[in-house]
């Protein structure tokens, strides 16, 4: 058996003296903007609120790849609003899976609003957005840099990738992954 030598320049175990990576470094070597942070965390915690805070406060949000691809940012204009719902939007759910690009990916978050036969509730998906149509270069990256971001989410519940719109389009779809068959309602439209 012979012995391994490393390369110049090539990392190994021995020869790097920050051998694990640190885990804030994904495989991808992709962060997370605070912003998306800050985004996620106003999003989940329910604190009491004005009505016009409550009409600010995100319902659906789109993340996407910085122009460099090194960092997951908030993309401009991918939003839905409490406010909107009922005003500009009137079924926040199809108005979500509206928002998705055809041929790339992205992540997202989600406020599902749900009734079960006991109560209603209002849960956080996160959703990998990988569509079949997209370039094979962007699912790699984004599935390579998912973990950072599900890293930086903590307390989802819910985790939902979605490969196409048939796999997105029909509301009960989504109640299965947040309860299966006691779901009765998704944003006030029965199932």
């Amino acid at each position: 058996m012979h012995p391994v030598r490393s390369e110049p320049g090539v990392r190994t175990q021995s020869s790097d003296p920050d051998w694990p990576r640190p885990a804030s470094v994904n495989a991808s070597g992709v962060t997370v903007n605070d912003e998306v942070i800050r985004v996620f965390n106003d999003m989940k915690v329910r604190k009491s609120s004005t009505q016009d805070e409550v009409k600010k406060r995100k319902k659906a949000i789109l993340f996407c790849l910085s122009d460099d691809k090194k960092k997951i940012i908030v993309e401009e204009g991918k939003e839905i609003l409490v406010g909107e719902i009922g005003e500009t939007v009137d079924d926040p759910y199809i108005s979500f899976v509206k928002l998705l690009p055809p041929n790339d990916c992205r992540y997202g978050l989600y406020d599902a609003t749900y009734e079960t036969k006991e109560s209603k509730k209002e849960d956080l998906v996160f959703i990998f957005w990988a569509p079949d149509s997209a370039p094979m270069k962007s699912k790699m990256i984004y599935a390579s840099s998912k973990d950072a971001i599900k890293k930086k989410f903590t307390g989802i519940k819910h985790e939902w990738q979605v490969n196409g719109l048939e796999d997105i389009q029909d509301r009960s779809t989504l109640a299965e992954k947040l309860g299966g068959n006691v779901i009765i309602s998704l944003e006030g439209k029965p199932l």
